[in-house]
């Protein structure tokens, strides 16, 4: 059956509908989890659903299929660049010194993985909001936030196009740039084809971008990327970029953490990993393969040698008898063996194995630690199980514990650039994503075992040469892998307010200035009323009891909002799915932290009895192509390859070394799709409702947008003279769909209006100091109150305040000042007086922004009213040593408006509308107070 759009709608389509009533049906068990929102529900269960049609089908009918081209909404912009060939050699440069000798004997050489299909291009785009590109190309700015984005996909199927709904999303919350290259799939280009072309991406922004302007970010696979691109750059010692954002990054691809032994329940990806119908793709050929697919030929020695070596790590012979022809062809088809039991060793380990010799508590006999002589084994239900087919499509076996392939297996982690990690708490590699927050804020505290370390002669000394990387770790309850996948639910929205804050806050720390980033709380909507089984919020006379850790300390941050500061260079925060954030478990009560070096990067019992049955299952059913796929291989190796010069041995998989030469590899003309272009729009509806919504406020407001270009003209002149740019033009768009994107242009543009910001108010961020050392009993959930009684007792000498200096001083009604002694308080209280020690000119708050500001640097908290006033657009001034209207009255100042901050008054003068029902909160005076 083809793999289109007809056939995955009539597969997914009973499952949606299966679940839809199920939701109302049994709410009750839903109650207090993500899928309690009936669009998360729904979307869950239509990803599980389609991974599962996919897995039977071949590898390249799902990359066909999820690469196709999507049509572009005409508020976004976007522009396909050609990445310069020196760029392309500098990074293959880079990675074979960052891989050294012995890692490219291990790869299987150095060139290789160089080759690309015809036309031998390496291809990216720029995603932008039009309007900010518009706004942009008006200034001549070539702008000062970019995102380099890298897409997941478990490394062989998804694409730009695919996951464009997301980035575009990124990109509008953060006013930014993104740029994702379009690198290469395995298992045709295994590792480290991928690494190349990202780090290729990334050094050809440096030609056109400082490095300070730049964001690296990924999700699953495309996270784990990011962290090796971040490794090399490192030890490579090219400039650093800003910070990196990682959701739910796949780090460990050998299985090892707890999590991954769970049943996904909560989650869509396939409990036992991704298994394909067989190809000429996938699966390659294990050693018992070759050995029937080249019977009778006519090959050299040599040839043969050479062929065996490429196709299948050498085979380790272990005692006992050998396997009869009807077990060998079985053990070919299903792709392990079981050679023999415990009872025959007597529970003995071979002890020229890695690591298991110097182990105590070893996790199971066998060989369970890849390696590039001997085949993975381990012992399930008293019996070794030697394991001879190739298990992740991204790599062969001996690589998966390579520090670039599987990154939390890094001889350290530390000094990489701030970090923001993203995991979901219902996810099946939730516990390595946990492990490697932590392992890179204390790299010391989480080295690798032993036999990894060997790997590499100095990554002993790399342990201890880095120092620790601030870390921002948020858990969010139950939610599945890469939850902005999800972009149209409300625990998504939520995590993409989360990426917009840190975003800026590490763009604004790397420049040294503020960032301003739309602020578009009023008009962007994240819950919704047809959700069911929401939570009610508890009352104060129910939180009596309530254990601490679920109680909430505050809520994820909108625009502007500032980070907490980190302790132990570590945010450590468990986010429900609305936003609400709590303490996250104590390091001592999570299990993957506690983990011996010796059990990370070996392949344990439960995920390969899973995988084994799962295999075993496809093996059966699909043993008749995969068959015939070998006899079709026997053909082409009788015809003969076109081979690289030197010892080149490309991994078995490798489109590289399966070159027929007869015929040219080409890359397939991408078509449009319509399934991938409806899942696009849900993903996209949420920011064209609010681009509307900004447009109907901005028109109310006086505001207006600049006029577009009209749809289907796109313009892709390059932004630099080094970009080269694609003559394609963007995908035309279906009636409706055109129909849709008109109204939405109708709503953003006004005739000869003038070009204004599209967003009605913006917000500032600054890098207050979050990531300064401070004492290691002060954490992110200390109060305001408790810092400043600590600064009073230090006498306000510790040098812990922004830019080295203290925070400017507030005038009180009662003669007192905000850190500051008797004598400072008296001058503080002359009108007169307007220059005092340590103080800014002036301090501003604005109440529909919530915050006050001095410097340009916003203070730490917000202002909450007890009546709205938001849309009073009303600014009061705080002068040093002087009260915003003198010329007015005492009774006048005492009946002014009173803002607590953290127990310390401060005198605020606003002017306000006087009406009946204001009249006695104007007598008494509005408080304000701090809000969590």
């Amino acid at each position: 059956m083809p793999f289109n759009t007809l056939t995955v709608g009539a597969a997914v389509t009973p499952a949606v509908i299966e679940t839809y009533f199920s939701h109302y049906f049994n709410r009750k068990p839903l109650r207090r989890k993500p899928t309690a929102h009936i669009s998360y529900h729904e979307g869950l269960a239509l990803i599980r659903k389609f991974l599962e049609y996919a897995s039977h089908h071949t590898v390249d009918e799902v990359q066909q299929f999820t690469s196709q081209k999507v049509p572009t909404p005409a508020w976004v912009k976007l522009q396909e660049v050609v990445i310069p060939e020196e760029k392309i050699s500098e990074a293959a440069n880079v990675l074979q010194a960052q891989l050294g000798p012995h890692g490219i004997e291990e790869i299987g050489g150095q060139s290789w993985w160089q080759w690309r299909q015809e036309p031998c291009l390496l291809k990216a785009e720029w995603i932008e909001m039009r309007t900010d590109y518009l706004e942009r190309k008006k200034a001549g700015d070539q702008g000062k936030r970019v995102m380099l984005y890298v897409h997941g996909g478990a490394y062989f199927f998804g694409s730009v196009d695919e996951h464009r709904y997301q980035m575009q999303r990124h990109a509008r919350k953060l006013k930014a740039r993104v740029f994702a290259p379009r690198y290469r799939l395995a298992p045709q280009f295994p590792f480290p084809c991928g690494l190349h072309d990202c780090l290729a991406a990334y050094l050809y922004l440096l030609t056109i971008q400082d490095p300070s302007t730049i964001v690296l970010a990924g999700d699953s696979a495309g996270g784990g990327m990011v962290v090796s691109v971040l490794v090399t750059i490192r030890d490579r010692g090219l400039p650093m970029p800003a910070g990196a954002i990682l959701i739910s990054p796949w780090v460990d691809l050998t299985h090892s953490f707890p999590s991954v032994a769970g049943d996904s329940q909560l989650d869509y990806i396939p409990a036992h990993g991704f298994l394909q119908r067989p190809s000429a793709s996938w699966p390659p050929p294990n050693a018992v393969d070759m050995e029937r697919i080249t019977k009778g030929q006519k090959i050299s020695s040599s040839r043969r040698r050479s062929m065996r070596a490429s196709f299948s790590r050498p085979h380790h012979s272990t005692k006992g008898p050998q396997l009869d022809p009807k077990r060998a062809e079985d053990s070919a088809v299903q792709g392990f063996t079981i050679q023999r039991g415990l009872s025959e060793t007597n529970g003995k380990t071979d002890a020229t194995e890695p690591c298991e010799a110097q182990r105590t508590d070893a996790v199971s006999p066998g060989n369970t630690i890849p390696s590039p002589t001997r085949n993975l084994s381990i012992t399930l239900d008293g019996k070794l199980v030697e394991i001879i087919d190739q298990i992740q499509l991204y790599t062969t076996n001996h690589l998966l514990s390579h520090p670039l392939v599987s990154p939390v297996l890094q001889p350290s982690l530390g000094g990489l650039p701030p970090l923001l990690v993203l995991t979901g708490g219902g996810e099946l590699l939730r516990d390595e994503q946990v492990y490697l927050a932590h392992k890179a804020a204390n790299p010391t505290k989480y080295p690798p075992c032993e036999a990894h370390l060997d790997r590499d002669p100095g990554s002993r000394e790399t342990i201890s040469r880095y120092s620790a990387t601030h870390v921002q770790l948020q858990v969010w309850d139950d939610l599945c892998h890469v939850p902005p996948t999800l972009s149209f639910t409300a625990p998504a929205k939520h995590m993409y307010r989360s990426i917009a804050q840190f975003g800026a806050w590490v763009l604004a720390r790397a420049q040294s200035t503020e960032i301003e980033i739309p602020d578009d709380d009023d008009v962007s909507v994240i819950s919704s009323d047809t959700d069911t089984g929401a939570d009610t919020p508890l009352r104060p006379e129910e939180k009596m009891g309530v254990p601490k850790e679920d109680i909430p300390t505050d809520q994820v941050g909108r625009a502007g909002d500032p980070l907490p500061r980190f302790k132990n260079h570590m945010i450590r925060q468990r986010v429900d799915r609305h936003g609400k954030i709590y303490p996250l478990a104590p390091v001592s009560a999570i299990s993957a932290l506690q983990m011996h070096p010796d059990e990370i990067g070996v392949i344990k019992p439960g995920p390969v009895r899973k995988w084994l049955a799962a295999k075993q299952l496809w093996d059966k059913k699909y043993a008749r192509q995969k068959r015939a796929v070998q006899t079709q291989m026997a053909r082409e190796i009788a015809e003969g390859y076109v081979s690289f010069e030197g010892n080149e041995m490309p991994p078995p998989s490798a489109l590289a070394g399966r070159r027929s030469k007869t015929a040219v590899p080409k890359e397939k003309k991408r078509s449009k799709s319509w399934g991938i272009t409806m899942w696009s729009g849900w993903g996209s509806s949420h920011d064209e409702k609010t681009l509307e919504r900004e447009a109907r406020f901005g028109q109310e407001e006086g505001f207006k947008v600049p006029p577009e270009p009209p749809t289907g003209v796109p313009t892709n002149e390059p932004l630099d003279k080094n970009a080269t740019t694609t003559s394609t033009a963007e995908p035309e768009l279906n009636a409706s769909t055109a129909q849709q994107h008109r109204n939405t242009l109708q709503a953003l543009q006004t005739e000869n209006s003038p070009t204004r910001s599209r967003s009605r108010r913006r917000r500032t961020v600054t890098d207050a100091g979050q990531a300064n050392p401070l004492d290691s009993d002060i954490d992110e959930n200390t109060p305001a109150e408790a810092l400043i009684q600590r600064r009073k007792a230090n006498g306000d000498t510790d040098g812990t305040y922004p830019g080295g200096q203290r925070p400017p001083q507030i005038s009180l009604p009662d003669g007192g000042i905000f850190g500051g002694s008797d004598a400072v308080a008296a001058a503080a209280m002359d009108p007169n007086s307007a220059n005092l020690p340590y103080s800014d000119p002036e301090i501003k708050f604005n109440p529909s922004l919530r915050r006050a500001y001095s410097g340009g640097i916003a203070f730490p908290f917000k202002l909450k009213p007890h009546k709205e006033q938001h849309d009073s657009g009303l600014v009061a001034n705080l002068q040093p040593g002087s009260r915003l209207s003198p010329s007015r009255s005492e009774e006048d100042v005492e009946n002014a408006s009173t803002t607590t901050l953290s127990g310390v008054s401060g005198v605020i003068e606003v002017d306000q509308e006087q009406d009946s029902e204001s009249e006695p909160a104007r007598k008494s005076g509005e408080k304000m107070e701090v809000a969590s």
